[in-house]
Parts: structure tokens; sequence; C-alpha cells
């Protein structure tokens, strides 16, 4: 068989199950594919970063490392619930051509972790979602009348996007770097 795209391209006849973290955002459902969870923390401090378009959210300090923060209610074109002791930031990792990029996740709350089998995964729609088809890598059906929205998270930034996320990181990155020399300097 050629190459096929994995999204034009369900295997039905295999017993593979797929794992997804699953989170509520604006009322609706969505899953995220496990393997690009790298962690979940609770929502802190969010840095603004001037200029930037409305779903960029800011800048975090994990462990010395600037993460990036959208707000998926913004990507989305949804409107955003108010932050609550359960919001969360998911931090992912997204393929940049040959580059890992950890972006934080704003979400209203993480649910659980759900195991999938490949018939319970059906391809996007092209319509009835709030959602761009793009966005999205399956449906996962949950039982006969409940579908959960399956994220192609390689798929929720364009590169244009991308590139806007990558320089506020850069940025940032260099102003942290500005702060330790400054703070350097001062105690010398």
């Amino acid at each position: 068989m050629g190459q096929q795209d994995e999204h034009s391209y369900i295997d039905e006849n295999t017993d593979e199950v797929k794992q997804f973290l699953t989170f509520l955002l604006s009322g609706e459902s969505y899953g995220i594919g496990i393997l690009h969870i790298k962690e979940i923390i609770k929502h802190g401090h969010v840095t603004k970063v001037p200029m930037m378009p409305d779903f960029i959210t800011g800048v975090i300090n994990l462990r010395g490392s600037v993460v990036p923060v959208i707000n998926l209610s913004h990507r989305f074109q949804v409107t955003p619930s108010e932050i609550s002791k359960k919001t969360s930031i998911i931090v992912i990792e997204i393929n940049d051509n040959d580059t890992i990029l950890e972006l934080g996740i704003v979400v209203d709350m993480v649910n659980e972790v759900l195991e999938l089998k490949q018939e319970q995964l059906s391809l996007a729609p092209s319509f009835g979602t709030k959602i761009r088809a793009d966005f999205i890598k399956y449906m996962g059906k949950l039982n006969d009348d409940n579908f959960i929205i399956l994220l192609d998270v390689d798929n929720v930034l364009s590169i244009d996007e991308l590139s806007v996320v990558h320089d506020v990181k850069k940025c940032a990155d260099e102003e942290v770097e500005a702060e330790t020399v400054g703070t350097e300097n001062s105690l010398t």
C-alpha cells in the first residue's frame, strides 16, 4: 500500500488503542494525543507580551524555560470561560519542521486519560463543528450519541502563527537573559 496521510486513513482492523488527555473548553470536550503532553500545571501567573495576537496569552517560566501560552478559546473563536481553581495549562510538544516546540494551552478543566480503539475513531467532518476541520485529527465515538473532538496539535497553529510563537519565546528568552546579566552586573 502506498503512503497514506494519517488524516485520510484509519485502519479499523487493528486492536491498537490510542490514549488521549481530555479536557473542557467553553463547555465542550476535547482531547489531545497523550504522546504530545509534557505536563499539566495549575494556571498561575502568565506574563503578557505586548502586540501579540489575542490567542497568545503570554509566557510562563517553567523551571527556567520560557513557554509561550495560548488560549484555545480565543484560537477557536469561542467565548472563553472565567479563570477558576480548575483552570489548567497543558504543556504540549508540537513539531515545527525539525524542531520540537513547547507550548502551554489554557483549558477550563482537565478531565481524564481516555483510551479509544481504532474502531472508535472517525475522520473529522468538513462541517458541523465550532472549530476549523483542520484542527481536528479524529472524532472519538464515546457511545451511540456522544463524540469527543480529538485535536491535531500540529495543525492548531499555522506556520505564520508558529513563527509568532517562536518570536514570543525568543523575545522572552532575550529579556530573561538581559535581566540575568543586569542582576549579575549590579552584584559586582
